[in-house]
């Protein structure tokens, strides 16, 4: 027990060491910081709690409208958002060490990518040239990654822990299902998962021909759900590169 303590201590030392080197090496330190905090769900209230110091202090480093911190205060930072979530049961950082364990989930994905800062969904889906279905559930929610997944490959090939290595670092992401004919299977699979992205595209698929079931899923479970058609998969990867 003890072994397996320290050996979780220093998988969240290396977690923490990660982000912390983003955020320096980011073009856009402010932003990277106030994503990473939107990652682990925290408001600037808890935070600056938990570090001592004013909302506003947090507000202006994030914003920055304050010179960026020093590296010191932004490991604090991400120490105190990995406490935080410690308290909550650890499930934002053992998602982290999962996937960074686990690694890319064979050939199923033909592209992943983080964002540096977040990007809204309909600037998304403009970019992709993607709509969202008429009737879909709207969402406030910034995307800070995506993954463009070959719907037959995972589905076949891949188990369950394998499934959920497709959400990259973050839940909060658009997960692109290409190869299918009705997106049901899909979205039966992100059901299984109990995990919800920011966003569901199903690509080069009529609108009519979208199973019930699976705008179902995604209406109960919160999902936006969109099509994206006439552009293929280098196309759409070319496209993505693109967003900022």
């Amino acid at each position: 027990m003890v072994k397996s303590v320290d050996e979780m201590m220093l998988k969240k030392e290396g977690v923490a060491k990660n982000i912390v080197g983003e955020i320096v090496m980011a073009s856009d330190p402010p932003m990277t910081i106030k994503k990473w905090r939107s990652l682990f769900k925290i408001s600037q209230k808890a935070l600056s709690r938990e570090l001592g110091v004013t909302s506003s202090v947090i507000s202006d480093y994030e914003s920055g409208r304050r010179k960026s911190p020093g590296i010191l205060f932004i490991r604090r930072y991400i120490e105190a958002l990995i406490s935080i979530d410690e308290r909550m049961g650890g499930g934002i950082v053992r998602g982290f060490v999962h996937f960074n364990e686990g690694g890319s989930a064979s050939s199923a994905i033909a592209d992943i990518r983080e964002f540096e800062s977040g990007v809204e969904v309909e600037r998304f889906c403009s970019a992709m040239g993607a709509r969202i279905l008429p009737g879909a559930v709207e969402s406030k929610e910034k995307i800070y990654g995506y993954t463009i997944i070959d719907s037959v490959k995972a589905i076949t090939e891949l188990s369950f822990a394998e499934l959920v290595k497709l959400y990259g670092v973050t839940t909060q992401r658009a997960l692109i299902f290409t190869n299918i004919t009705t997106g049901k299977g899909p979205m039966i699979a992100i059901k299984v998962t109990n995990l919800r992205p920011a966003l569901m595209v199903l690509h080069n698929i009529p609108e009519s021909e979208v199973s019930e079931v699976a705008k179902n899923i995604a209406s109960l479970s919160g999902i936006p759900l969109a099509i994206c058609n006439d552009v293929s998969i280098d196309g759409l990867v070319n496209r993505l590169k693109r967003l900022s």
